[in-house]
């Protein structure tokens, strides 16, 4: 889903990487990871609440069957119909935007806690991939945003195997249903979305630049940003926890 937000993106040269990091840069990339970081914490605690605390009846009629199916593509189509209808959103709209997506996807995650809480050391899996995924989510945006290398050449590519991954998975789900193909989803998924962490992540360093002084620019970006990192986390853990399960 990372591939639909990204409308509101100013291209830049080459030279923006280069201009020296300043007080200005920092507190709009500390906007981005905090706004991040209080999403994943919404998400994390929707999922808890969805998949632990309220009563089993509750939980499969909002995972399964045709409701299931709607929040589970409801985020995507937001970011779709958000994508044509706002071509230059308001700090309002875009803040609708990203906490919208970030409930429905903390919804739905509620099935990953239903599942492994039922495990033996189910939870403890969940909190190993989750911390797995913080440390590699930090390590790549840490060298997105410090790489003098230009990146933007890869986006065009990493976005394309994003929407072929999506397409894949929704055919794996509905007719396939292999595990073999369901592995290969989870190996590449990774591999797109660790690269798309550093993109983005220049990628803001690189808006900034673009962007300087304007305010309402700013809030948006800051917003959409955080969405974006959002969005990366998130599918690196579900396909690290994929991964970690099948052993």
């Amino acid at each position: 889903m990372n591939e639909f937000n990204r409308a509101y993106s100013p291209q830049t040269g080459r030279g923006s990487m280069d201009m020296s990091v300043n007080e200005g840069l920092r507190s709009f990339m500390l906007g981005v990871y905090n706004k991040m970081a209080l999403g994943l914490l919404l998400t994390a605690g929707i999922a808890y609440s969805v998949g632990a605390l309220v009563p089993e009846s509750v939980t499969l009629t909002l995972l399964t069957g045709p409701l299931g199916i709607v929040i589970m593509f409801a985020p995507l189509a937001i970011l779709l119909l958000s994508g044509m209808a706002m071509r230059n959103p308001s700090p309002l709209a875009a803040n609708l935007v990203y906490w919208s997506v970030v409930s429905l996807i903390g919804v739905s995650m509620g099935a990953i806690v239903y599942v492994y809480a039922r495990q033996p050391d189910g939870m403890l899996m969940v909190s190993k991939a989750f911390l797995t995924t913080a440390i590699a989510f930090g390590g790549l945006s840490l060298w997105g945003y410090t790489t003098k290398r230009d990146l933007s050449p890869f986006g065009t590519f990493l976005i394309m195997g994003v929407i072929g991954i999506i397409v894949a998975s929704i055919l794996n789900m509905f007719l396939f249903k292999s595990s073999m193909m369901s592995l290969v989803i989870s190996v590449i998924g990774l591999l797109l979305f660790a690269g798309l962490t550093a993109w983005d992540t220049q990628r803001l360093k690189n808006m900034y630049f673009a962007i300087e002084g304007n305010a309402r620019a700013i809030s948006v970006a800051t917003t959409y940003g955080a969405l974006s990192l959002y969005l990366d986390f998130v599918n690196m853990f579900q396909f690290i926890l994929s991964l970690m399960s099948r052993r």
